[in-house]
């Protein structure tokens, strides 16, 4: 009880004397937190994208009666990229998330060729 009272009542061993005892958290598991904060972020804005692009291909497909298939599939593709994104994500299994990137590369590349297809791209210009 003497010992309690030195230290202001404290119990024993928390002085901060046992600092090389207590466990301390690796870099690498920091590092994974803050990348699957970080992609967790990255896959929201992504999903936000293919919702505003699939709101745009139905109002475009609303307006002329007739869907355009190459900007279906690229959406489609695009939306399963992100499940697997999303899954990989919660599970941290790397070769999820290699084909998320694989198939989010192949997504954004087939839009950048449907936008440029519907010359969209040279009426803005």
């Amino acid at each position: 009880m003497a010992q309690r009272r030195a230290v202001a009542g404290r119990p024993s061993g928390t002085d901060g004397s046992d600092f090389s005892y207590r466990m301390v958290v690796d870099p690498r598991y920091t590092k994974v937190a803050e990348g699957k904060s970080r992609l967790r972020i990255l896959i929201a804005a992504q999903g936000f994208s293919l919702v505003l692009a699939s709101l745009l291909v139905f109002l475009a497909a609303s307006q002329e009666r007739s869907f355009d298939n190459f900007a279906i599939i690229t959406i489609s593709i695009g939306f399963i990229s992100l499940l697997i994104g999303e899954i990989g994500r919660r599970r941290s299994h790397v070769n999820l998330l290699r084909l998320y990137v694989s198939a989010s590369s192949i997504a954004t590349a087939l839009s950048v060729a449907c936008i440029i297809r519907s010359n969209l791209f040279f009426k803005v210009l």
